[in-house]
């Protein structure tokens, strides 16, 4: 009965609630307006066809375009409301403009660096094509001076960021999608309580709707008692309202300046596998040490100034003024971040670079595999041209429907050689690319629609680290425990089933 009353009274259920209300409310408005039918019909009618022209002459992916064209016409009286009402993936005028000084502030900050790009270009005009691109595009140039570390698991992330924490002695930034209280995060906080009674700058973001199942209510209050400088991303509210196509899903630690921390791992207990989920969870991050960390930290503070409505000077932040020792170079290391701010799908295009720049192999891990037609027919190229290609994806789904949109696009990859496994102990929750010995990127960023053009994220380009050797032997470990997915004939209904859902994959 007390578990019964906690769900009834938690805030996401009682949001849950006022929103299927207003929606309930919208759709008995829209009845009444029966006894107009004619007129009504006819105007919704005319509002829906001038949506299909705008949707069909929009910049958005022709996959999203089609998963709203044909609902819009099956239902021309609610359809081409409901998308007015929900259906952008732009934010409005006013928040795009408040939000657009994230990326502002971060194209001041980090000032190109042509002489990096260079150098690169002395080794490969493709690669320094790619970082030439990251650098213009996602304002975020390459550097040298900078080791990395390439993290297997979230257990050994956990144990790499708790001995960093006790060193830091200035400042800590710490952005996560998702935090939850156990094992992991309780531990964490005993440090952030103790750094931050000792002096040192604590601060904390974190994503509402990613954590709202996770922590009580108010929780930024509660850390801020404690000393710890807390902002949420995006508070939900029981509002029918886009702002919540976009998230934070990015995951950052920053320590004094000079040590940062990404990858897909949040702050959860199921990420180390202090609890069982879906089976055994496998996760990846990489850690920084060095001049390329400075990327991290415009990131944090882009968005925490967007969010707390302050100014900083983010000179004092950089790595040299709290490094005690100078890191050696080991190869060229690129942080950069992806939002929903512009029409630029970043994270998307440095896939695609790496996927058509393949020579020899590409390696691919992620958790959902929700890909549009420029994706496939890269993957499909790639593999016909020789190139051996392979993805794993999970055995266990953490969400049924979206495991049957990957693995609907299982055919067509599979018939052009592509050769796809399945982590059969359980989930993999990691997101990284491996080429030819030379590149890698590892981050937040999924290959599905929401992460790709609707949330911030973030990742790093490596070329030529040792951490990419790192990832590319991480990835040949994991086929040894994964099964291999052979074509298969469908029953009717099956392939039905999994054609409608890819249809609509990119609302999901």
């Amino acid at each position: 009965m007390t578990n019964i009353f906690k769900v009834l009274f938690h805030r996401a259920f009682l949001f849950g609630a006022a929103i299927a209300i207003q929606v309930a409310v919208l759709i008995m408005m829209i009845y009444r307006f029966q006894q107009y039918f004619v007129i009504f019909y006819g105007i919704s009618t005319l509002i829906s066809m001038i949506v299909v022209i705008l949707i069909a002459n929009g910049r958005s992916k022709p996959g999203y375009k089609i998963a709203w064209i044909i609902p819009i016409m099956l239902f021309p009286i609610f359809g081409g409301l409901f998308y007015l009402m929900f259906g952008g993936s732009r934010l409005g005028a006013r928040t795009r403009e408040k939000m657009n000084s994230i990326t502002a502030k971060m194209a001041d900050a980090l000032a190109s660096d042509s002489a990096i790009v260079n150098e690169i270009k002395q080794e490969s005009t493709g690669a320094a094509c790619q970082s030439h691109y990251i650098q213009e595009y996602a304002y975020s140039p390459p550097f040298t001076n900078t080791y990395t570390e390439y993290l297997p698991s979230g257990e050994v992330k956990f144990e790499r960021l708790i001995e960093e924490l006790e060193k830091a002695e200035h400042f800590i930034f710490m952005e996560y999608f998702i935090i939850e209280e156990g094992i992991m995060w309780n531990t964490i906080l005993d440090i952030l309580k103790r750094k931050a009674q000792a002096g040192v700058d604590v601060r904390i973001i974190y994503d509402d709707l990613g954590s709202i199942m996770k922590l009580p209510y108010q929780y930024d209050k509660q850390l801020e008692e404690m000393g710890i400088k807390c902002c949420i991303f995006n508070p939900f509210r029981p509002i029918l309202t886009l702002r919540f196509n976009n998230r934070d899903h990015r995951k950052i630690v920053v320590i004094d300046g000079h040590t940062g921390f990404t990858g897909g791992i949040n702050l959860a207990d199921e990420y180390i596998n202090a609890i069982e989920r879906f089976g055994h969870w496998k996760d990846t991050a990489i850690m920084i040490k060095g001049d390329a960390v400075y990327s991290l930290t415009v990131m944090f503070l882009a968005m925490w100034d967007y969010l707390r409505g302050v100014i900083e000077d983010y000179e004092q932040y950089k790595p040299k003024y709290y490094l005690k020792e100078k890191f050696p170079t080991d190869g060229y290391v690129q942080p950069f971040s992806d939002n929903p701010l512009d029409d630029e799908s970043v994270g998307e295009t440095v896939y695609l670079n790496l996927v058509s720049r393949a020579k020899e192999y590409i390696y691919i891990c992620t958790p959902y595999l929700i890909i549009d037609i420029e994706m496939v027919s890269a993957l499909c190229l790639a593999a016909k041209q020789g190139v051996d290609v392979r993805i794993i994806t999970p055995h266990i789904p953490d969400k049924w429907y979206v495991h049957a949109v990957t693995r609907s696009n299982y055919d067509v990859l599979l018939e052009a050689g592509v050769r796809i496994y399945e982590y059969t102990p359980g989930f993999i929750h990691a997101k990284s690319f491996v080429v030819d010995d030379e590149y890698a990127v590892t981050g937040t960023i999924n290959l599905d629609y929401r992460s790709l053009y609707l949330h911030f994220e973030c990742g790093v380009w490596l070329y030529k680290t040792s951490s990419v050797m790192q990832i590319k032997q991480d990835f040949i470990d994991i086929i040894k425990v994964s099964q291999e997915i052979q074509q298969e004939k469908l029953i009717l209904p099956r392939r039905v089933g999994r054609a409608l859902l890819n249809l609509f994959a990119p609302l999901m």
